[in-house]
């Protein structure tokens, strides 16, 4: 048994069993994927990495994830789409989804992050601790979305 979801070589979802809370992390830039899913992972979350939009509805369908961090700006599918098709899907629409995105700002956009179900936004680039403190919040593990260390 695995913590993590990785595509595999003939690009077929693997699936594993969930004992802990599954997140499944969708961003193109690979090395932002990695950096996340070992930190997620030291946090104790299981790991779902995806880093193909496209790929995104095959993997969530199989493992159902407990939360989406989803990039917006990605190609050929957009954060927005892959948003938008979940809140559409009956078995995804109460997944909740954190959009990271370093291009869009919230002002900007939050009303179309809404109109697409997306509950929240993270800016890129953000501390740790602050993700982490935006993910227990969406998953119901605390009352305050905002980590207040003084700073």
């Amino acid at each position: 048994m695995t913590n993590t979801l990785v595509e595999t070589q003939q690009d077929q979802p693997a699936v594993i069993t969930k004992t802990k809370h599954l997140i499944m992390i969708v961003d193109d830039n690979v090395e932002l994927l990695e950096e996340l899913e070992n930190l997620l992972k030291l946090g104790g979350y299981d790991v779902l990495a995806v880093s193909d939009g496209t790929k995104v509805f095959e993997n969530a369908l199989k493992n159902k994830p407990d939360l989406i961090l989803l990039d917006l700006k990605m190609s050929p599918k957009s954060g927005f789409q892959i948003a938008d098709e979940a809140r559409d899907s009956s078995l995804l629409k109460n997944t909740p989804i954190i959009a990271m995105t370093g291009f869009f700002t919230e002002k900007q956009h939050a009303l179309m992050m809404k109109l697409c179900g997306i509950r929240t936004s993270i800016l890129k680039p953000f501390r740790p601790l602050n993700l982490i403190t935006k993910i227990e919040f969406a998953l119901g593990n605390r009352l305050e979305e905002y980590e207040t260390d003084g700073t």
